[in-house]
């Protein structure tokens, strides 16, 4: 049982220089696995990663959006539609591995694919497809409320995020330390980005699945 992340990059074709976002992506994918065998980048703003332990995907997602929504380019500022991204994850197995993770094959694969071809017609973001359905159900439900709160993230709640999701345990004196900001900020910035409420969701996500491939 594996995960695997489709995504793409919203409105990067109207960017004319992508390497403030591209060259952080690529850096990202790298520290979880070797390109092309474990993720690929293609078309420029089309993503593709397998993830071993299906526990790790939705972290994952979550880091991806949030180093995406922190981007900062003077284009991008400018642009009346921001860039953002949309991810599936779908969770299954693997029947076949390829020299290239697009070549790969099994349900996992299919579920991602599938899932991701809905979701700019269900008008979401972020969800998965698993084998089971009460999961899907559950999971998509906080998802999409999630997604009211990250698609709206500015590059100060981003950066945020980015340090708590990285270092889960930290204090807000800490957190303020590391961007140079006031205590009082940094407990303004915490409450606009709903910190707690999507550490929860993530842990609610891995205990879900933990169980159900045991």
């Amino acid at each position: 049982m594996i995960a695997v992340i489709k995504g793409d990059i919203i409105h990067s074709r109207k960017l004319r220089n992508p390497e403030p976002w591209l060259k952080p992506l690529q850096e990202l994918f790298s520290q979880w696995g070797e390109t092309p065998k474990n993720w690929e980048l293609v078309w420029g703003d089309f993503f593709q990663l397998e993830i071993k332990n299906p526990e790790e995907a939705l972290h994952r997602a979550i880091q991806i959006k949030i180093l995406i929504k922190k981007i900062q380019s003077e284009e991008n500022q400018k642009n009346s539609s921001p860039i953002d991204v949309r991810i599936s994850i779908g969770i299954g197995e693997k029947n076949y591995t390829g020299v290239k993770i697009s070549e790969s094959n099994g349900p996992a694969f299919i579920n991602a694919g599938e899932k991701f071809d809905r979701l700019k017609k269900e008008k979401i973001n972020l969800a998965i497809q698993s084998p089971w359905k009460e999961l899907d159900e559950e999971i998509n439900l906080y998802l999409k409320l999630a997604g009211i709160v990250m698609d709206s993230w500015s590059i100060s709640s981003a950066e945020l995020m980015e340090v708590v999701w990285n270092h889960p345990n930290i204090t807000q004196e800490e957190i303020g330390e590391k961007l140079g900001i006031k205590q009082n900020s940094v407990s303004g910035r915490w409450n606009r980005t709903h910190v707690v409420d999507l550490m929860e969701i993530e842990k609610v996500y891995r205990k879900r699945i933990k169980k159900l491939i045991l």
